[in-house]
């Protein structure tokens, strides 16, 4: 083995900064390529690497970039909190990039030469990439790409209390999306705000099913996730975790949406007073890169019954119903979506219909539409997707 990869070997050992890479599968089989005792221990290592490329790209250098990039370490922690980096940490993190711009350029040709092996070996392409300047160019726009999973992924979910990406996300974008264009345009005002590091209000989208409220949420996410946007949507019964959620996400360099979907409460959720405590006095949920955004098909998202009106019991009871019912009140920004009026429906079904290659210019079309609505019990953003996806699908 010459002295060139047998450095590569070596140094490997004694990674600091990008120690978590160790752990990748491509670097896993090197390691054992270099550590292998004979000629059939380095077939099958070689073998396992090939493997393990492939199955994510066949360009060795681009892969090698990539995992470099999204690492989560020391350094990048340090440089995305603002903390002064030392000298010597700086250096490592260079002579490690260094070191994995060798691992980059490696082909199937240099395993052959290593072996001194004639038969057929897997290759894979490569490019070359300046890893230091590629690397500290990402580092210094680290506020729009991130490091760790939110590098890799810019939708969320929670699970088990912890965040977790969302590998296949709803594609929806803006321009999928018909009519609502004023109540649209305050979300994304106010998105971008967020991003510019302005002041941003939590948003509370209430009014009628189908007329888009998610979808917009989603929208605005799919189409700000390369300036630094990411989304997290939080169940209801998972609002106990939310201040937690959020106290992470403080130092991140990125912005975030929580994003609650379908909200709404009963007069003893516990949940009520976890949302309350974080909406508070508060513009932007305690944190300057965090927002929550919520929707609801109710104005006001405590439900609350006949009965508990009539409750005499409380002496207070006006205090506590002002309570309850003003929970809305408390998000800085209340859009509406209401169901659409005949004329507007008949729009966005005609805007989806071109979007879709579909003739608007088809009276029987127009009748069918407002027909399916009524047969749907009403006009919506969703009724007018659901007739043209029926006409596609019998296509």
């Amino acid at each position: 083995m010459n002295e060139d990869l047998i450095d590569i070997g070596l140094r490997l050992k004694t990674t600091a900064v990008f120690r978590n890479l160790l752990e990748d599968g491509v670097i896993k089989s090197l390691i054992k390529f270099f550590e292998a005792s004979g000629i059939n221990e380095q077939l099958d290592a070689c073998g396992q690497f090939a493997y393990e490329l492939y199955s994510h790209t066949e360009n060795l250098s681009r892969y090698i970039l990539n995992i470099v990039s999204d690492d989560e370490n020391v350094f990048v922690k340090k440089t995305a909190h603002g903390e002064i980096v030392s000298g010597e940490l700086t250096e490592c993190v260079k002579s490690e990039l260094e070191l994995f711009g060798r691992i980059a350029a490696l082909t199937g040709e240099d395993f052959r030469k290593i072996m001194n092996y004639r038969g057929y070996l897997p290759n894979w392409q490569t490019s070359p990439i300046d890893f230091e300047t590629e690397y500290f160019n990402r580092i210094h726009s680290i506020g729009k790409f991130g490091y760790g999973i939110y590098a890799k992924y810019h939708m969320f979910c929670v699970n088990d209390g912890k965040v977790v990406p969302v590998k296949h996300p709803d594609s929806v974008s803006l321009k999928d999306l018909s009519g609502y264009h004023d109540e649209r345009q305050k979300i994304i005002d106010n998105t971008k705000a967020l991003l510019q590091g302005k002041p941003a209000a939590n948003i509370l989208l209430s009014g009628d099913a189908g007329t888009g409220k998610s979808s917009t949420v989603k929208a605005v996410a799919n189409e700000f996730k390369d300036e630094g946007l990411r989304i997290i949507e939080v169940r209801k019964d998972q609002l106990i975790d939310i201040q937690r959620i959020i106290d992470d996400l403080n130092c991140n360099p990125l912005k975030f949406i929580l994003f609650i979907d379908d909200l709404s409460f009963n007069q003893t959720d516990d949940n009520f007073s976890a949302l309350k405590a974080i909406l508070e006095g508060s513009v932007s949920a305690k944190s300057a890169n965090v927002v929550i955004y919520a929707t609801s098909n109710r104005r006001h998202i405590v439900k609350e019954s006949f009965a508990e009106r009539d409750n005499g019991d409380d002496v207070h009871r006006n205090d506590t119903v002002q309570e309850l019912m003003s929970l809305s009140e408390r998000f800085g920004l209340l859009i509406t979506f209401v169901k659409p009026s005949k004329e507007c429906y008949l729009e966005i079904v005609k805007n989806i219909a071109v979007q879709n290659g579909i003739d608007w210019n088809d009276e029987k079309l127009y009748n069918d539409a407002e027909r399916f609505a009524l047969l749907k019990g009403g006009r919506s953003a969703r009724t007018a997707k659901q007739f043209i996806d029926g006409i596609l699908s019998s296509k």
